[in-house]
C-alpha cells in the first residue's frame, strides 16, 4: 500500500473541506480510495492535523473496551469510533467486538507476534527412522515403529488407491476409518490433510444432505419411466410437479446416483434403388407445423427377437410428434405400409390434405401407394436418396423406441414384442413428455385448449 506525507494528506483535507465536491469527486482528482479520503477528513474533524499522523503504538485491552463501549452507548459507526480515538483503520472495531462476545476483556489483550514458544517441534520423517540406517544398526522400537508405519500406509492405499488420489471428503473419511487401529497425526501426515481440513470434512459429512428430497424425486422420475429420461426430461417432469430447479443441478445430482439415460443405437434402411417414381422434397426438414394434419412422415423399422423380426412402420403428424397410426407385420410387405396409411387416412377431415413425407424406400415408390395419396390429394414427399437426416423427426421417434423400450427389455416371444410395441405408443402418445411442447405429451398438447379455439 502506497504511504502519504502528511503535506499531500493536509492539502486533501483543505482541498475537501473549502469547496462543495464531494469525496468521490476529491479522491479522482488526486488518485486515492473516496473512503480513505472520509477517513483523513473525519480524523481531522476530531484531532486536527495530530489526527493525520500515523500511529504505530498497539492498543491495550483497557483501551480497546473503552472505544467499545463508547461506540455502543453513543451508537457511532467504526468509522465514527476509530476517527474519535485516532485508531487508523476502521474496520479492526469489528474484530474487537468479536472477540470479546467470545472471549470478554482476556480476549482483547494484543497478540504476542512471531513463533508461539510451545510451538512442537517439526515431526520426524514418516518412518521414524533413518531410512539410509540398516536394520541390524535399529533398535527394537524403531522396528516395530518402521512396522506400524507400513501396516499404517498399506492399509490407507488400500481403502483410496493411491497416495494422491481422492478428494479431500475422500481422504477424511479413510483417515477417521482408520482412526480406530493407527494414530491421527501420522493418518494426517500420510493423506496429507491438515488437522482443520480433516474436522472440517467431518463436520461437513455430519451435516444432513439437503438435496435427500430432491434425490428421491428425480430417482422416482427416472424409475417411472423406466430409465428412458435424461437430465434434460427429467428436469422438465420435475418442473410440471412445481418443482423450481434447475437443469445443472439434476444433471449433476443424477451423475452421483449413477442414472444415465439409455443409449440410442442404429435403424433398419428399407432402401432398394429406384423401383417407380421418385417425389421431390416437399418437407426441405422443416420439421414443424401450425396445425395437425399438415405434415405427416412415416417409415419402416426392423426388430429382432430370438432370430424372428418384426416390422413396424407409423405415421407421425408433425405439429405435436404424435403416432397416428401404425401396424405390424412379421415381413416388410406393402401390405404392412397399406394398412398403416388406411388407419391414418381415417383420421382425416374432407377438407384435410397433410404433406406425407417418407425416405425411398421401396414401398412408397410402388403405384399403389401413390394412387391411394392422389385419391385424398395428398403431397407426396420424399428424402433425398442415402439421406436420413431429411427425415430426421421418423428416425428420432425410432431411436427413442429402441433404446427406451426394445433393448433394455428381454422378450419371450414376438407376440409379447407387438403388445409392448402398442403399450409404449400409448405412452409416448399420452404420458411421455417433450420437452418441445412445453413439458407437455403429444395428447395432452393437442388436446389443450389453445390448439382449439373453439372449446
Amino acid at each position: 500500500m502506497s504511504k502519504h506525507s502528511m503535506a499531500f494528506k493536509q492539502s486533501v483535507v483543505e482541498f475537501c473541506l473549502r469547496g462543495d465536491r464531494g469525496y468521490r469527486s476529491v479522491a479522482a482528482q488526486f488518485g486515492i480510495d473516496h473512503a480513505t479520503v472520509r477517513k483523513w477528513v473525519a480524523a481531522h474533524a476530531a484531532h486536527g492535523l495530530a489526527g493525520l499522523e500515523k500511529k504505530f503504538s498497539p492498543y491495550d485491552a483497557a483501551f480497546k473496551l473503552s472505544v467499545l463501549q463508547r461506540m455502543w452507548e453513543d451508537g457511532l459507526s467504526r468509522r465514527q469510533a476509530a476517527a474519535i480515538f485516532g485508531i487508523r483503520n476502521a474496520s479492526c472495531l469489528s474484530d474487537w467486538e468479536r472477540r470479546y462476545e467470545r472471549g470478554g476483556i482476556e480476549a482483547l489483550a494484543p497478540r504476542r507476534r512471531g513463533r508461539p514458544p510451545s510451538m512442537p517441534k517439526p515431526p520426524v520423517k514418516a518412518s521414524g527412522t533413518d531410512a539410509s540406517q540398516s536394520d541390524e544398526t535399529k533398535s527394537r522400537e524403531e522396528l516395530l515403529a518402521e512396522l506400524n508405519y507400513l501396516r499404517m500406509e498399506n492399509a490407507y492405499l488400500k481403502k483410496l488407491g493411491g497416495l494422491n488420489a481422492g478428494t479431500g471428503a475422500e481422504k477424511a473419511q479413510v483417515v477417521q476409518a482408520l482412526r480406530p487401529f493407527y494414530p491421527l497425526d501420522g493418518l494426517l501426515k500420510l493423506s496429507g490433510l491438515a488437522r482443520s481440513t480433516f474436522y472440517y470434512q467431518q463436520r461437513a459429512l455430519a451435516r444432513p444432505d439437503r438435496q435427500t428430497a430432491l434425490k428421491e424425486r428425480i430417482r422416482s422420475i427416472f424409475a417411472a419411466h423406466k430409465g428412458r429420461y435424461g437430465y434434460r426430461r427429467v428436469t422438465a417432469a420435475l418442473r410440471g410437479l412445481g418443482e423450481t430447479v434447475n437443469h445443472k443441478r439434476v444433471q449433476r445430482l443424477m451423475v452421483e446416483l449413477g442414472l444415465k439415460s439409455l443409449v440410442r443405437p442404429k435403424k433398419y434402411r428399407s432402401y432398394k434403388g429406384q423401383a417407380g417414381h421418385v417425389a421431390p422434397d416437399r418437407i426441405q426438414r422443416q420439421f414443424t407445423a401450425e396445425r395437425m394434419n399438415q405434415k405427416w412422415v412415416t417409415d419402416v423399422t426392423e426388430f429382432n427377437v430370438a432370430g424372428e423380426k418384426l416390422y413396424l412402420s407409423p405415421v407421425m403428424d408433425l405439429h405435436n410428434g404424435e403416432i397416428i397410426a401404425y401396424e405390424t407385420a412379421r415381413r416388410p410387405v406393402f401390405k404392412l405400409v397399406e394398412r398403416m396409411l388406411s388407419k391414418a387416412l381415417r383420421r382425416l377431415q374432407a377438407d384435410e390434405r397433410p404433406i406425407l413425407h417418407s425416405d425411398q424406400g421401396w414401398h412408397y415408390q410402388m403405384p399403389t401407394w401413390q394412387r391411394m395419396l392422389r385419391a385424398r390429394n395428398i403431397d407426396q414427399s420424399m428424402s433425398r436418396k442415402g439421406n436420413c437426416l431429411d427425415n430426421a423427426a421418423m428416425e428420432s421417434f425410432f431411436a427413442t423406441l429402441k433404446s427406451e423400450f426394445f433393448h433394455p427389455t428381454r422378450f419371450e416371444s414376438i407376440d409379447s414384442l407387438q403388445d409392448g410395441i402398442a403399450d409404449y405408443i400409448h405412452y409416448y402418445n399420452h404420458h411421455r413428455i417433450r420437452l418441445k411442447l412445453k413439458g407437455l405429451s403429444p395428447v395432452q398438447y393437442r388436446t389443450q385448449p389453445l390448439n382449439h379455439p373453439s372449446l
